[in-house]
């Protein structure tokens, strides 16, 4: 079949929309179907199977606070590209400004279409106080997906949110982890040794430096003796936090086998955000040997086994995070049985297992499948 991947963003930029995306492609090809990706950047590439993968930039405008994230300024031009591209379902990442467009357009055209929900654009329109709140984002987002054929959520906690709201037909469909890129045998003595020379524990937090991830209250946590704090990623708020963690590491964006060798060189990885879908980050840490401890929220719930693989941090005050943190310190007995038990945890969660799920969801909206085992 040919798939149009409609995504809000796309490369250069790195997150999980387009790490989601890229993967799907990347199956799709090796699967012997056609990916086609929709997106207001980005260029051809050669999928991981040698097939090339087309990319058609739609026009596209640039937040002032957020140079580096280019956002579509879709026209007319949507549905002229699905007339030309003539796909038989069309995937839609994380819909926004370019997903209702292209979700009207394929509606019009009576072209199936998959939505798939990974922001919590709802969450941010509090954070950020956009005008008419989260209520209004809510009744807004309900309006796109009604015009889609199926919803896919990653995690319950979302399929439960969603549910709330009223929104349907959904099916679960979590994501994948790269279990060659995040594994312990890439821990590096020599990494750590350069991070933390007097052995401190060494705890990362990686994610996109944006409000919505909370990364200020990990402030309590940077005072604490023999604790070293690694922030990976960047984003609009990297100078504030430089600001408000000035006994961090930042290290920047970091990619590839670097970043594989940085997570599993972590005795702990932290995430405060509370408004996760998923958190690719966590599992990652979790392929990677690293326990994690997180916030009690959303998407990380599927993930986290409190005392078993990691632990979960009920509430928002920092400073009992920080003391968390500072028993797992002083008890290394426990970190590291957590350690051994964090990649079995994650290792079913192969990119091939979850592609090939992604393709059985299409092939429903298509009428070549039975209903799905995890659909609501």
């Amino acid at each position: 079949m040919r798939v149009a991947l409609v995504s809000e963003t796309f490369t250069p930029a790195v997150n999980g929309v387009v790490t989601s995306v890229l993967r799907a492609a990347d199956h799709l090809a090796l699967r012997g179907h056609d990916p086609v990706v929709v997106a207001p950047s980005g260029t051809d590439y050669e999928s991981r199977c040698g097939a090339v993968v087309p990319v058609h930039a739609v026009r596209s405008v640039r937040l002032p606070r957020y140079r580096e994230l280019p956002l579509a300024a879709p026209t007319g031009e949507v549905g002229e590209l699905l007339d030309q591209l003539r796909p038989d379902v069309v995937h839609l990442a994380s819909p926004a400004v370019l997903g209702s467009v292209a979700a009207r357009a394929a509606q019009q055209r009576g072209i199936p279409t998959v939505a798939v929900f990974q922001t919590d654009l709802a969450a941010y329109a509090g954070r950020y106080r956009v005008p008419g709140g989260s209520s209004t984002t809510w009744r807004w987002l309900r309006a796109l997906h009604d015009r889609t054929a199926l919803t896919l959520v990653p995690s319950s906690a979302t399929m439960a949110q969603l549910r709330r709201h009223g929104f349907g037909p959904l099916a679960l469909w979590a994501r994948g982890v790269d279990l060659a890129q995040f594994a312990p045998v890439h821990r590096s003595s020599a990494l750590r040794a350069r991070v933390a020379p007097g052995g401190e524990l060494l705890v990362g937090t990686v994610a996109r430096l944006a409000v919505e991830k909370r990364l200020h209250l990990l402030g309590p946590l940077t005072e604490l003796p023999g604790v070293r704090l690694v922030v990976v990623g960047d984003g609009p708020q990297r100078r504030a936090l430089q600001r408000a963690l000035p006994r961090a590491v930042f290290t920047g964006r970091v990619e590839g086998p670097e970043l594989g060798a940085l997570v599993a060189s972590f005795d702990l990885l932290v995430h405060p955000g509370a408004d996760e879908t998923f958190c690719q980050a966590v599992q990652e840490a979790l392929a990677a040997g690293v326990p994690a401890l997180v916030a009690a929220s959303g998407g990380p719930l599927d993930l986290v086994r409190h005392g078993e693989n990691g632990w979960l941090w009920a509430g928002d005050d920092p400073h009992v995070l920080a003391a968390m943190a500072a028993g797992l310190r002083d008890d290394p007995l426990a970190l590291r049985a957590a350690a051994t038990r964090a990649r079995a945890s994650v290792a079913h969660r192969t990119w091939g297992r979850l592609g090939d799920e992604l393709i059985g969801h299409y092939d429903r909206v298509l009428g070549r499948a039975a209903v799905h085992p995890l659909a609501a």
